[in-house]
């Protein structure tokens, strides 16, 4: 079944994604497919907020270069710049669109927002919506979504394919919906916001995290990934193997939180000058080192010495749902260990979100901008979400000419049936034993080379249960292992230690650091 053809099919209903859609329907006409559990995806659970140059007393060239030092050298200086310019404009978009920040008290301070700091940033340039940014943000977008006539909402689709032309052009994408029928969403441009890969982990700091498919969507197009073994593992995740995933901000530490390890003693301010405001990749190994030392299993993150009424203030998230998992942070120190949390690899795309396939874009956490590097500075996520969304809606904005698509036929797709749904969950748990083992914070060869065995050993297992391939649920398994092999591709190939990719056969950097590019067929030459 086809539906008519949109100018813009949107994948993906995160801050990109809606930004997106609302940048671009007052022009034309907008398929927006997202889940019907508007909470699954990664941006309603971002709590600290969005990094911007937004007081007086900040100024671009410092947010430029604390992302850069950040980026631990792997960074794209144009992107960087063009990122951090286009951020204010960006942030007083949201405001114009009703986003509930939280203000600033302080009558003597500079701007009418509260403004926070958190790793890496050398300033207070964090604007949030309290200790709930992310889901302050899509909850008004989707409001204004809902409101908007050019938007056609698809909560009813899995999608699992993109379509192409003879050509090599992206001409949409396909999908199945709950009685296991097909759908062919035919557009003239297609663009990717389907977010990262965490989900291919065990610990995450969401509760059902993304594992990459839309990057293998666009990879069995032909585009290009880049820079897949930097997985960025948050160093707070609650720590509670029985409860569900949850995040403890970065701003936690950014007002004053002190990592102890189970003797109750500061251990970051040894190893980094900036102690708890050091960069994720330096916290989050350092809190590794420590629990592998330790018998707990985890740290502790301690706000206590901050005072019940600035904790009341600043964290009321954090604090119900700790003290709805029987933690009282007021009282208590809160267990944490690190979690995979964001992939600054992906697409590899241009400044407007242009892929290596005609007609196909992808922004978001599902594209590689250049703007992380090998480690992404906290609160520049949402960031790049805005800013290319934004970009990548003038570009198509600019070239369209309205002239008639060009008539397309997407092909036929086979039956489905039931799967053995039990088989398939043993396989993704297998494969996320395997990533968190072997592909996490600090990593060694003959690791990877094992969990390249196993992954291949996953696949070949996946391909003989008969029709897999052919539902939605077996698709999208099949993608996160083929995501997962390239990902250790990716890892194996890099012979040093630099950002957020640390192995112990490598620990020196290179002299010049070098994005990794690697396409699917890289991957089919392995076997």
């Amino acid at each position: 079944m086809s539906t008519p053809i949109s100018d813009v099919l949107i994948i993906g209903g995160g801050v990109a994604g809606l930004t997106l859609a609302l940048e671009m329907a007052d022009h034309q006409t907008v398929t927006l497919v997202r889940p019907a559990q508007d909470d699954q995806g990664a941006s309603r659970w971002a709590q600290g907020g969005i990094a911007a140059v937004l007081s007086p007393d900040d100024d671009l060239e410092a947010h430029i270069n604390d992302t850069l030092i950040a980026g631990d050298g792997l960074c794209d200086v144009e992107a960087v710049r063009f990122t951090v310019t286009h951020g204010p404009a960006a942030i007083q978009w949201l405001i114009d669109k009703g986003v509930p920040f939280t203000p600033e008290t302080d009558p003597a301070a500079r701007y009418p927002y509260h403004l926070t700091r958190e790793g890496g940033h050398n300033a207070r340039r964090i604007i949030h919506a309290d200790d709930a940014t992310g889901r302050a943000v899509v909850d008004t977008l989707l409001n204004n979504v809902a409101q908007h006539p050019n938007i056609t909402q698809r909560n009813d689709l899995t999608v699992v394919g993109l379509l192409q032309d003879e050509q090599g052009a992206c001409r949409g994408a396909y999908g199945c919906d709950a009685n296991l029928q097909w759908h062919s969403l035919i557009a003239r441009h297609t663009v990717l916001a389907t977010g990262g890969a965490s989900g291919l982990y065990r610990h995450t700091t969401t509760p059902a995290p993304s594992s990459g498919e839309g990057m293998m969507m666009a990879a069995e197009l032909g585009a290009c990934l880049m820079n897949l073994e930097f997985q960025q593992f948050h160093p707070t995740c609650l720590f509670d193997p029985e409860g569900p995933a949850f995040l403890i901000s970065e701003a936690v530490r950014g007002e004053g939180g002190h990592l102890l390890n189970e003797d109750g003693q500061r251990f970051m301010l040894a190893l980094d000058q900036r102690a708890e405001l050091a960069p994720r990749d330096v916290v989050a190994r350092a809190i590794d080192a420590e629990i592998q030392h330790g018998t707990l299993g985890h740290v502790w993150l301690d706000i206590r010495h901050l005072g019940k009424q600035a904790i009341h203030h600043h964290f009321p998230t954090i604090l119900a749902h700790c003290a709805s998992r029987g933690i009282d942070i007021t009282q208590q120190a809160i267990p944490v260990v690190p979690a995979a949390h964001y992939s600054c690899g992906g697409v590899a795309t241009n400044l407007q979100g242009a892929t290596h396939v005609m007609n196909l874009y992808a922004i978001g956490e599902t594209a590689c901008t250049g703007l992380h590097g090998a480690n992404r500075m906290a609160s520049n996520s949402l960031l790049e979400c805005l800013v290319f969304a934004r970009s990548c809606a003038r570009a198509l904005l600019a070239q369209d000419d309205r002239t008639p698509a060009e008539k397309f036929q997407p092909p036929a797709f086979p039956a489905t049936g039931p799967l053995p749904t039990a088989t398939l969950s043993d396989i993704r748990q297998r494969m996320r034993a395997i990533m968190s083992q072997h592909v996490s914070i600090v990593r060694n060869a003959t690791g990877l080379n094992t969990a390249q065995k196993q992954l291949k050993v996953l696949l070949n297992s996946l391909e003989e249960v008969e029709s897999a391939l052919a539902a939605p649920e077996g698709k999208r398994l099949h993608q996160a292992l083929q995501l997962a092999r390239l990902t250790v591709l990716a890892a194996q190939q890099r012979h040093e230690s630099r950002g957020l990719h640390y192995t112990t056969d490598w620990p020196q950097q290179q002299t010049i650091a070098a994005a990794s590019t690697l396409t699917l067929q890289d991957l089919e030459k392995r076997g």
